[in-house]
């Protein structure tokens, strides 16, 4: 049995120019993960959460009240660029961990990072939905090659967007081509991160790493606001570009390679690839 957390990061209205504050990256990943991984990896987290903020909660609190105190990707990249060093160097050191953790319970990442285009509509809506179909046919692979059957648990937004993505998926379960997800047990589910290690290391992916390489490599050089953007972020993808790399989910059809992180950038026309690099 497997379970695929999925998160993003980013939102999904339009870039209206170069000088908005609009966030002009959106991403979306899934963590996929063996059942019998998922408690180990859970108390990792937790120690690491005790390790580099002690004071995050009163010290007389139980010991799995600290699966409730997240960590957000989206704090550590504002000090992964800030102009204090110790601000950084503590950013880099809870990503390392980060991935660290992934990585010893053979957890493997795919998804799917999208730049906006100036003055273009995003049809958030849709990139959701085709993100997530993409992310489940990834995972069936994983599931197949295994012989296993497997669990999907996104991220709860709302009752009108979750009920969409699920449908999504439902419709193409009880197609008349026939299931293209045999081993997956239902359609996706949605939890709280605050109760699952797995959205919250699926979050740190997509906030604190994805997110912010993407938006210094391929929309830098082009925005004039650079609320989003920061040349201070080229150092996330120099150390950790490879460990990413390898931690994808990679498979070929046909001569055809699948899975991983796929990169949508209409602005710079940067590869995937160059992500990791």
């Amino acid at each position: 049995m497997y379970v695929c957390y999925v998160d993003e990061a980013g939102c999904t209205g339009a870039l209206p120019g170069p000088g908005s504050a609009v966030q002009p990256v959106f991403t979306i990943a899934g963590l996929m993960v063996r059942q019998d991984q998922i408690a180990g990896m859970t108390n990792e987290l937790i120690q690491l959460k005790k390790r580099f903020y002690p004071n995050l909660l009163p010290s007389n609190s139980r010991y799995h009240d600290w699966m409730n105190a997240e960590i957000k990707g989206s704090e550590i990249r504002k000090l992964a660029r800030s102009s204090a060093r110790n601000n950084r160097r503590f950013a880099y050191s809870v990503i390392h961990e980060v991935l660290q953790v992934i990585a010893s319970h053979d957890g493997k990442i795919v998804g799917r990072v999208f730049i906006k285009q100036f003055g273009q509509s995003f049809n958030g809506t849709a990139v959701y939905s085709s993100s997530v179909q993409r992310i489940c046919a990834d995972f069936q692979n994983l599931l197949a090659t295994q012989n296993a059957r497997g669990l999907v648990i996104a991220d709860s937004r709302n009752k009108a967007k979750n009920a969409n993505i699920s449908h999504s998926i439902f419709t193409q379960w009880y197609s008349a081509n026939g299931n293209p997800y045999p081993n997956l047990i239902e359609v996706p589910s949605f939890g709280h991160s605050d109760n699952h290690a797995g959205l919250q290391l699926c979050d740190m992916i997509c906030s604190a790493l994805l997110f912010p390489i993407a938006a210094e490599l391929c929309c830098l050089s082009h925005m004039t606001d650079l609320t989003h953007c920061h040349a201070q972020h080229s150092t996330l993808r120099t150390r950790y570009g490879q460990t990413l790399r390898n931690l994808q989910y990679r498979y070929s059809v046909n001569t055809v390679w699948l899975g991983g992180i796929h990169l949508s950038d209409p602005l710079s026309n940067r590869h995937s690839a160059d992500l990791f690099t």
